[in-house]
């Protein structure tokens, strides 16, 4: 895995071992990035699950101003802090160590809000769904505020309808998707 383009071109990223966690993959990230390239310099941007960081590094190769991590696995916080170095990007990002719902908590009290908010938690177990609750009427985001859900490909979003959030695109891929969302 590695940086696909920014500050940190080409850079490796060390992953996460064992079965935990679940890198997304230099193609999709790169399909990713392509379609938030255009608003993400100077963007303000909230990875949570994050696993190795690899997606929170690649916004802030890409000129994002700050990241917050949120991961609570002790091995990928290890991973997150080596992959932050190795790039250089330490000084721009946060490395929240805790649960995602206790972040969002926490970070409502410190009146952050974020441009873009990216969640892979992992699949089949509807945590997408209790963080999209969670973060229905938060002062974390704004109208403008981008929220992406990677998810498997057969994941149910059909609550949707009972949370002020529209559905801006789905972009498919063999086994997963993005869903981008914004609050109406």
């Amino acid at each position: 895995m590695r940086v696909i383009a920014g500050s940190a071109r080409r850079l490796l990223l060390k992953t996460v071992d064992g079965l935990d966690t679940r890198p997304t993959t230099d193609r999709i990230k790169e399909t990713l990035f392509n379609m938030l390239n255009p608003s993400l310099p100077g963007s303000r941007f909230l990875d949570l699950f994050s696993g190795s960081g690899a997606i929170a590094i690649e916004a802030l190769s890409r000129g994002a101003e700050q990241a917050t991590l949120v991961e609570m696995n002790k091995k990928a916080i290890t991973c997150i802090k080596d992959n932050l170095s190795h790039t250089h990007l330490e000084e721009k990002a946060r490395v929240m160590a805790m649960d995602v719902l206790s972040a969002i908590r926490m970070l409502e009290g410190q009146n952050e809000v974020f441009d873009y908010i990216y969640m892979d938690p992992p699949y089949r177990k509807e945590l997408e769904r209790e963080v999209l609750f969670a973060l229905a009427h938060s002062p974390l985001i704004s109208e403008d505020t981008v929220i992406i859900v990677e998810a498997a490909q057969k994941t149910d979003f059909s609550y949707l309808s009972e949370l002020p959030y529209s559905v801006d695109k789905i972009k498919q891929y063999k086994t997963n998707q993005h869903l981008f969302l914004k609050r109406q």
